[in-house]
């Protein structure tokens, strides 16, 4: 069919429109606020595209889709499967990135598990390959107990029951499988669950380095662990100390080993590459005395803890750890004595605070140690359910760059593989325009071309994509959180530009918001090449310019 026709369309404020709209063209509806202009390529055109794509699946997949009523409309004819690119539907999950929306962060992950050089982190050179010998000599140079434990992790944060693996090292005669941290026997009876992510480390031997054989007994162990593992090795000493060693990657002068250098040693979605202290988030949230304390000048009995104002609760705690620290209520927090400003803030530590002179529940609560104020609000605002008073505790909880990471999200072992003197955060902090002039000079020979050169080419075309609709200043680690509605509207734009999907009806919601004048002819030149793969544009828009280059 050549025309998408609409019969009576009475969705909202529409009056019982009929229109034809042309299909594989760039069609503008426009019109004073409160027209229906919404209504139309929203809440009817997109809405019955996507309900009838919904209907047009099995019902088995459809269970697990929102079932999305029909709109208030006589009949549509021609209609194909739409997507709505809008400014309200967009994730705004913290752990969302430019780069992880627009799939570059993948590909970067995969370029750099690829061709990445492997560097120490603490004396920078180059990792070298790990051999059988030099391993046994780390083995052997521990200066701990003198009983090693030798594991091979044959399984590393897959999700999956094992049965048949399980079942096979058990008849090869072998005694001892540590699962997720705890050691089986392997005679007794192991269920795992299907869906859940396992980590298995056979125990291959125990070794006792004081025998005189010890060391072709370790060899011996580490050569039979490589072998399971595909070159990893894991050592333990008695009291927990733990050595990895790889034959792939070991720093010669530090002996430090590296894990599988794998796409997902680069995720900071990835317990495997997330930073350790953030949890991949890059900033660490904390409860701030300088926002709970409403002045130094006041005392607690003047309500100078702000979150605690008036409140019965705690004023019952406070006074128990008052006449246990031996200081008053009525005296002002700037001549408390700092220890135990610090006590009153962070709680007891180690120290025991028995509260226990007034018969309370509150008190009782604390009988053991005292949290402090900020212990007891991260309770409260952890242990919560309700919204209203999770919003009302964020008033006292700031932000910072977390010191580990310095922001990067992910561990060091991550940020120790380079390309060309970069590691994958470097490359995520240049501008769009930046990165692409990076890897459009990037060099690569031998191997590394064969295997990253097509990776390098699919970022570079994303990364164009960017441009095109005016995104040039955006950097690829800027959390999704932080972008307007128009900026945010034009990445999913990029995104679908890179899909190359035919035969698709794209409805969107004023993309030109927020962009320069000179940004719009990009804009528009993205749009006309969705419109030439055969996809229909039906774009809301009050843009004049845009208006006057619709079809």
């Amino acid at each position: 069919m050549e025309y998408i026709k609409i019969r009576g369309a009475r969705e909202h404020n529409l009056k019982n429109i009929n229109v034809d709209i042309p299909r594989n063209k760039i069609t503008v509806i426009t019109g004073l606020s409160g027209s229906g202009k919404s209504s139309l390529a929203f809440d009817t055109i997109f809405a019955e595209g996507q309900r009838r794509y919904i209907e047009s699946l099995s019902s088995y997949a459809r269970q697990f889709l929102v079932n999305l009523d029909k709109p208030d409309v006589d009949s549509i004819e021609g209609l194909s499967p739409s997507i709505s690119v809008d400014q309200k539907t967009f994730l705004r999950n913290p752990r969302s990135t430019v780069g992880t929306i627009t799939d570059i962060y993948d590909y970067l992950r995969l370029l750099f598990a690829s061709i990445g050089k492997v560097h120490c982190y603490e004396c920078k050179t180059e990792i070298t390959v790990q051999n059988l010998d030099e391993m046994t000599q780390i083995a052997l140079n521990t200066k701990e107990d003198p009983i090693l434990y030798i594991y091979s992790p044959i399984i590393q944060g897959r999700k999956g029951e094992y049965r048949k693996e399980i079942e096979e090292i058990r008849s090869q005669g072998f005694i001892k499988l540590r699962i997720d941290g705890r050691l089986y026997d392997l005679d007794e009876e192991i269920g795992l669950e299907k869906n859940k992510k396992h980590t298995l480390e056979l125990l291959i031997d125990v070794i006792d380095k004081r025998e005189s054989n010890c060391k072709e007994n370790i060899k011996e162990a580490i050569k039979e662990s490589i072998k399971r593992s595909s070159g990893t090795v894991l050592i333990e000493t008695k009291d927990g100390k733990q050595i990895l060693l790889n034959e792939k990657f070991s720093c010669p002068n530090c002996g430090i080993s590296y894990p599988e250098i794998s796409p997902r040693l680069f995720s900071f979605n990835s317990p495997y590459g997330t930073c350790s202290e953030c949890g991949g988030l890059g900033t660490k949230t904390f409860f701030d005395p300088d926002l709970i304390i409403e002045s130094m000048d006041k005392s607690i009995a003047e309500g100078t803890i702000k979150p605690w104002k008036n409140s019965r609760y705690f004023t019952e705690i406070i006074s128990e750890v008052a006449d246990h620290y031996n200081f008053s209520l009525q005296t002002p927090l700037k001549k408390i004595p700092e220890q135990t400003l610090n006590i009153i803030l962070y709680g007891t530590d180690n120290n025991k605070t028995k509260l226990q002179s007034v018969p309370s529940s509150s008190v009782d609560q604390y009988k053991d140690s005292f949290p402090g104020v900020i212990g007891m609000l991260s309770t409260w605002y952890e242990e919560t359910g309700s919204h209203e008073v999770k919003n009302t505790l964020s008033k006292y909880i700031t932000s910072c760059v977390c010191n580990r990471c310095k922001g990067s999200r992910l561990k060091k072992e991550s940020l120790s593989v380079l390309i060309d003197s970069n590691n994958i955060y470097d490359i995520t902090t240049y501008s769009i325009n930046e990165c692409r002039v990076f890897f459009e000079n990037l060099k690569l020979s031998g191997r590394e071309k064969t295997i990253g050169e097509r990776i390098v080419v699919e970022i570079i075309e994303r990364l164009s994509f960017l441009s095109q609709v005016g995104l040039n200043y955006l950097s690829l680690n800027r959390s999704a959180p932080t972008l307007s509605g128009g900026e945010a509207q034009r990445i999913r734009l990029a995104s679908q530009v890179g899909s190359n999907l035919t035969g698709i009806t794209y409805v969107l919601d004023e993309p030109t918001i927020g962009l320069h004048h000179r940004d719009n002819k990009l804009l528009l030149e993205t749009l006309r090449k969705l419109r030439d793969k055969g996809n229909t544009i039906i774009v809301v828009e009050h843009d004049e310019n845009t208006i006057r280059n619709s079809d």
